[in-house]
Order: C-alpha cells, then structure tokens, then sequence
C-alpha cells in the first residue's frame, strides 16, 4: 500500500520507572539454576538484555497508554477535536471487554465522534493500526487518528517465575519455552497520523506492506485472556528457536515485497527501526535481508521486548536522539507471532 497524504505528526512514548535486571531475575531463580547447573549470566548471554522496565504495582495497560497519548498530545498542533479514531493496539488489555480504546477515550477527553476500539495483532499492533488509519485518511473518513500501546509486563514476569519456581520436575530441556517470557519489557507508545495539510511538519508516510504466514500460529501463545492487571496468572509458551527462523524467513519475503511495492531502494534507508526481541535475532534478522546493520537502531538491551510498543519506542528514540535526520528514509519493521510480518517507510 502506498500513501500520498499521511504524515506522522509525532510518535511519542512514556518509560515505565522500574528497572529490573537480567541478573536480577536469576537471582530469584537460583534454586533452580543451581538445581539445573546453569550458568548465571545465561540470560543476558542469550539474548543481549540487560535490563527490562516495570510500570508500578496496579498500573493497567489503559493507565500507560493513556500517560503516551498525553504525551503526544502536547507535543503535537493536532487538536482533539481532529482526532477521528482512536486504536488501542497492546498485546495487553484492560480487560477482555469492553475496548480499552474506551477507557483510554475517556481518559484523554476525545469527542464521541472519534470512533474507539482494540486491534490485537501480537507485537505488530502499533504497525498493523497505522496501516489502518493511513487508509482511513487516505479514504477521507476522517483527517487523524491516534494509535496508543499500553504493554504491562509485571504479571506475565511475576507468573513466569512463580511457574518455574514451583515446577520440581523441569528440566533444562522444559525450561527452555518459560525464557522467552523472561525477556518481555513494559512500556507505553502513542502515534498522531494525519492529513498532510493539517500537520505542522512534513515527515510522511510513504508505504507499508503485510505477510501472514500462518501456518506458524502455534509457535507463541499466551493462556486465556483474563486482562493484564496485577495479580493475574499470565503465561506464555513460545519455540523461541523455531519462531526466530521461520520469522526471519518470513521478514525476507515482506522485505522483498516491500522494496517492490514501495520501489525503495536498499540504499535509501538511513535507519532501521525493528521489533526488539534478541541479539541472536537482530543479527540473523540483518543478515537475511542483506542489510548494514550498522543502520540498525538497537534498544533491546535496555527495554527488553516490549511487545507493541518495541518498533515505534525505538523509532521515536532514534528521532529524539538525531539519529534520524530531518528529510532522511526510515523503515520500521516487526515481525510478529502469527506468524505476521509488517514493514514501513517513512521520509522523515
């Protein structure tokens, strides 16, 4: 799909004020380690994060995602009144219903004439809901739209090392599907789209091409949606090892399509912007698709995975940090399990 009158007005973000380490994890997990004779530092050896941020106790995916639309908000000239569509895209959710696009439009004071709902597409979410309120400007249904993230970390963590704790009969083989979830960090994104003549600035978006290869959907799954507050039993069971091939293969087929389609050259990108997952990951990712990856903006070892918020925190850095300079090409690509695969260009 190609677009010729959406900008990105502002890609804001909100960081969660607890930070956990890697090492700190495996502390908690030292009867099982020394039980299992793994060797502490594994888990930052095998995937390259340091540490992993924590909303505090009793923050809902709504209360984050509502603090980033805030954020957006002020530093954007888009008024409310312009706002046409709300999306919520987490992983994470309020609850199973209603939307929590509903209580993040309550919280934010948006008119009743901006529509509100939940898009859940794995860690695609923020990719998947831009691609959707581009075509809606693009249409002339409405003229902007805000996409918001709220992933909350803490239950899937804290049920992640209570199950592994209380398992005396895991094995280093068995173990193996819980360190995923070990990697998941918190965070919170918002995303202002608009016409090009509304926005005070021109940084557009040129393009964005989708993969479902879904015969992979049992790779990753989390248990039954119960909502994300505290104190809820999460768990996820993820092939890690599977799920990083047969996703990168995926992402080598999107990135074809996706030079194609747009007619972008390899070249034109200053940076890249990806789905932070694992350094083993990143590496195979850059290597697949033949790309520097010295134009690979990494945050994976501060943040952790993030879910739906990962890709646009990492672009939004990039740009506070001058790493995108004004009139230069981004991309931002995620692969998600599904297994779905997005990527963006964008002419900042």
């Amino acid at each position: 799909m190609l677009y010729k009158n959406v900008n990105i007005e502002c890609i804001s973000y909100e960081l969660p004020p607890e930070a956990v380490t890697s090492e700190e994890i495996e502390q908690q997990l030292a009867s099982v380690y020394a039980r299992l004779k793994l060797p502490p530092g594994r888990l930052e050896l095998m995937t390259g994060i340091r540490e992993r941020r924590l909303w505090a106790p009793g923050t809902m995916p709504s209360d984050a995602a509502a603090m980033a639309g805030a954020n957006a908000l002020a530093r954007s000239k888009i008024a409310k009144k312009d706002i046409g569509c709300l999306i919520n895209c987490s992983v994470c959710r309020d609850f199973l219903e209603p939307a929590t696009a509903t209580v993040v439009h309550h919280k934010l004071g948006f008119p009743e004439t901006a529509i509100a709902f939940d898009i859940s597409n794995a860690c695609l979410g923020i990719l998947t809901g831009m691609t959707l309120v581009a075509g809606m400007i693009e249409a002339g249904h409405i003229r902007a739209g805000m996409l918001v993230a709220g992933e909350n970390s803490r239950p899937l963590l804290e049920t992640t090392i209570r199950t592994i704790l209380g398992d005396n009969t895991i094995t280093r083989q068995s173990i193996k599907p819980f360190f995923a979830s070990l990697t998941i960090g918190s965070g919170a994104v918002a995303v202002i789209l608009c016409r090009k003549d509304l926005s005070s600035h021109d940084h557009r978006l040129l393009g964005a091409t989708s993969l479902s290869v879904t015969e992979y959907n049992d790779l990753c799954r989390g248990n039954a949606d119960k909502g994300m507050g505290d104190n809820h039993d999460t768990l996820m069971n993820t092939d890690s090892e599977k799920l990083m091939h047969c996703g990168v293969a995926a992402a080598a087929e999107t990135w074809n399509l996706f030079l194609e389609e747009t007619g972008l050259k390899r070249n034109d990108f200053a940076c890249f912007c990806t789905h932070q997952v694992g350094s083993a990951h990143r590496k195979l990712l850059y290597e697949k698709l033949q790309i520097d990856i010295g134009r690979d903006y990494p945050t994976l070892d501060r943040f952790g995975n993030t879910g739906s918020v990962s890709c646009p925190l990492t672009a939004a850095l990039a740009i506070d940090n001058g790493i995108v300079a004004n009139g230069s090409t981004m991309a931002l690509m995620g692969i998600g399990s599904g297994i779905n695969c997005a990527m963006l260009g964008i002419k900042w």
